[in-house]
């Protein structure tokens, strides 16, 4: 008999050790416009010191298969689970530990398609791991579309911390969210370090690195404004004629993984090896979809020294 079985989308929960997994898998399943019946197979990979809610899993309609060990992460295995529960939806709240290659490398059933991946951070002790355990931290956030910090307080030095991330993921969305369940995104114009009422935005080396991430989370906050920096012009094949990078070379993790990010500009300068510019440019936000970017259009340039530290920076 063939199956009826509908493709299930796959909600990929990832971080350190008791950063918040299974609250926030909770938290979703407490969201009804999010579970709305659907039948929701959850596959969890570690044992944290909260435990699911047999309660909430019986009302979202949920299975839950617990793994103990890191072989038993496998294709035989999730098939088995598929077969068993055929479900509609699969969140799975993935044990870091285990590896994000091994993630990876383990075949989903033919119907998963993975529709999100969400690493959770305990702001409480994030700088502690990071100087301890810096890899083991990093690997998931650079495969994730939602970073989210929870247990942060006002104290805390949000805005470094997203340059952080966004220096490993620079697609990733950002929340810090506080113990009441507020959040934000941990950016204030008052936080910016130049002058967003000036006439010509004047950006320094130290500050294009703030310039950058701001500009991907907040376009709307440069629209129509005119911005002034050093970088490098970058050649795109994928772009348009008359329109080029304009950017810099950055080291988003180590010495051996860098590649330039920067604006896409509208202009006539052409990319040469090593040269660098000073861009005087008006910015201008484009949309598509529920997409915004921040789009610069060139005004003027003049040859400027290569500066001291040619890679962008994001701290």
């Amino acid at each position: 008999m063939k199956s009826t079985q509908k493709i299930a989308g796959v909600y990929i929960v990832t971080g350190f050790i008791e950063s918040g997994k299974t609250s926030l898998i909770h938290s979703m399943l407490e969201d009804k416009n999010f579970t709305q019946g659907v039948k929701t197979l959850i596959i969890s990979c570690e044992e944290g010191i909260e435990e699911y809610n047999e309660d909430l899993l019986k009302e979202s309609n949920c299975t839950l298969f617990c793994l103990d060990t890191k072989d038993e992460w496998n294709y035989e295995n999730l098939v088995k689970m598929d077969a068993q529960v055929q479900p509609e939806r699969v969140i799975i709240e993935y044990n870091s530990m285990w590896g994000i290659d091994h993630l990876g490398s383990v075949e989903m059933p033919g119907l998963w398609r993975v529709v999100q991946v969400i690493t959770t951070v305990d702001a409480t002790t994030f700088e502690n791991y990071m100087a301890n355990v810096r890899m083991m931290m990093t690997d998931p956030m650079k495969e994730a579309d939602l970073v989210l910090f929870n247990r942060c307080t006002d104290d805390m030095p949000k805005s470094q911390w997203r340059r952080t991330i966004r220096a490993l993921n620079p697609n990733a969305n950002i929340l810090f969210e506080a113990n009441d369940g507020s959040s934000d995104d941990g950016v204030a114009d008052e936080d910016l370090p130049y002058d967003m009422k000036a006439d010509v935005i004047d950006i320094t080396d130290e500050q294009l690195g703030i310039f950058y991430v701001d500009s991907l989370d907040h376009p709307d906050r440069y629209d129509g404004k005119t911005v002034r920096f050093v970088g490098q012009p970058f050649q795109d094949k994928a772009m348009p004629q008359g329109f080029y990078l304009f950017g810099r070379l950055a080291m988003t993790c180590c010495a051996n993984d860098v590649a330039p990010v920067g604006w896409v500009t509208q202009g006539t300068l052409k990319a040469v090896s090593r040269h660098f510019y000073r861009l005087t440019a008006r910015c201008e936000k484009k949309t598509n979809g529920k997409e915004s970017v921040l789009m610069l259009v060139e005004l003027k340039t003049e040859p400027a020294p290569r500066p001291r530290d040619r890679y962008l920076t994001f701290n």
